[in-house]
């Protein structure tokens, strides 16, 4: 699952060069190709926005299909770390776990 797919736009993620090409060959934005790639991995994506109109954009990726050799130039663009936090930082884990709260017996 993912709920933020976009990463916020960091590492200039709407101007990538390859989701951009990939994009032209279809008639779609950046956004879309991310969404589909996932999609087509099985991923559940739910993309934040507060626009209408991106609103209607992220449904519109149901006409149309990545190639495998899409999806493969995609896949290349993964750096296996996220762009928000460290899942293997003990502190963000205790953290995202509640494992750091004292809870208080009644």
């Amino acid at each position: 699952m993912s709920w933020g797919p976009f990463a916020e736009g960091k590492n200039d993620y709407f101007t990538n060069e390859t989701l951009k090409e990939i994009g032209e060959q279809y008639g779609k934005s950046v956004a879309q190709v991310a969404l589909r790639y996932l999609i087509q991995r099985n991923v559940v994506v739910i993309p934040k926005t507060v626009t209408k109109e991106r609103m209607i954009q992220n449904f519109d990726v149901f006409d149309f299909v990545l190639t495998n050799d899409d999806m493969e130039k995609i896949e290349k663009l993964d750096q296996e770390q996220s762009l928000f936090f460290s899942h293997y930082d003990p502190e963000t884990v205790e953290f995202l776990t509640g494992l750091g709260k004292k809870t208080v017996k009644p």
